[in-house]
This record gives structure tokens, C-alpha cells and sequence, in this order.
């Protein structure tokens, strides 16, 4: 099972030690509802902590391989794009993952982009209630 089939098992399963093993150390968050990236292992599973819970009716529907140029080194990775449909907020949210893999095949980059702006918005707001909860922002 490659990295793609591991990382969705664990968000289908919402299994939090299984997502951890998948990112590298030094692994980049880049989130529609903030500015700079989420940056290393630790912040990144406390937001993914945070987005399990948050997300309602989250799944995957689509699926893309490939190479993408990454944001931090501009470098050209091995490369996936996971389409979902949410909720949150009663707000039904159209979204990609892209994610970028290291040598070792883990996840180095992960970039977030939803639609509409309303969904963004309630994100945001659901995001950001749960790190300050965890105590993280």
C-alpha cells in the first residue's frame, strides 16, 4: 500500500497514530484560513486533530497523480491531489489535498484549498476555535 492508499485509510478511519507516521519531521501545512504554513510533525497533527473532528460527512472522491512543484524550495516532487466534499458549519465544502512526498515516500508538503469563500470562512472559524481549544493558536 503506497503513502496515498495509507493516508486515506487513516482519514477514513480517523486514526490519528496512523496519519503520524506518514508526515516527514519537517512537514508543511499550507491552509486556506491562514496566511504562513502550519510548519512540523507536531503542529500539524495537532491541526489534523483539530479537522477530523471539525469535518462532517468528510470523503474522498477523486484521486490525481503526478508531479507538482512545491511551495517552500520550489522543487519538483512526486506528487497526488485528493479531491473531498464536506461539511462544516451546514456549510458543504468542494476541496483538494495536494500533497508533496519526500525520498523516503512520507508527505513533506500538504497545501488545502476549499471553495466557496462562505466554506472557507465557516473553516476558519470552526479551525480556529478548535486550536485555541487544544491550545495551539
Amino acid at each position: 500500500m503506497d503513502t496515498v492508499d495509507r493516508f486515506r485509510a487513516a482519514v477514513d478511519a480517523r486514526d490519528l497514530a496512523a496519519l503520524e507516521d506518514l508526515f516527514t519531521e519537517g512537514v508543511r501545512l499550507y491552509s486556506p484560513v491562514k496566511f504562513t504554513p502550519f510548519e512540523g510533525r507536531a503542529m500539524v497533527m495537532g491541526l489534523f486533530g483539530v479537522l477530523l473532528r471539525t469535518f462532517e460527512d468528510f470523503r474522498y472522491v477523486g484521486e490525481y497523480s503526478g508531479a507538482a512543484q512545491t511551495s517552500a524550495e520550489g522543487v519538483t516532487l512526486p506528487s497526488a491531489v485528493l479531491v473531498f466534499r464536506a461539511t462544516v458549519g451546514g456549510k458543504e465544502i468542494h476541496g483538494i489535498d495536494l500533497l508533496h512526498f519526500g525520498e523516503d515516500g512520507r508527505i513533506e508538503e500538504f497545501t488545502v484549498m476549499v471553495r466557496p469563500r462562505s466554506a472557507v470562512e465557516a473553516l476558519g472559524e470552526a479551525v480556529l476555535k478548535g486550536l485555541v481549544a487544544e491550545g495551539l493558536a
